[in-house]
């Protein structure tokens, strides 16, 4: 991917994850998708095409990362 400007981004959080920590922020833009670690918000983030970032959920919904 090309290098995407994220100062703008409207970076989200699950309403699920607990006061922890241990989550990440997701940010939708246009075709891509934004994930960072809430812990370290000025870090890295991973930038991806939206059609991956749908692959990915959808084999998390199907268990396909499920710890054995």
């Amino acid at each position: 991917m090309t290098n995407i400007d994220l100062t703008y981004a409207p970076w989200h959080k699950s309403s699920a994850s607990s006061g922890n920590g241990n989550c990440v922020e997701v940010a939708l833009m246009n075709a891509v998708v934004a994930v960072r670690d809430t812990k370290d918000r000025g870090g890295p983030a991973l930038v991806l095409p939206a059609s991956e970032w749908r692959s990915f959920l959808d084999g998390a919904k199907a268990g396909e990362f499920d710890l054995v």
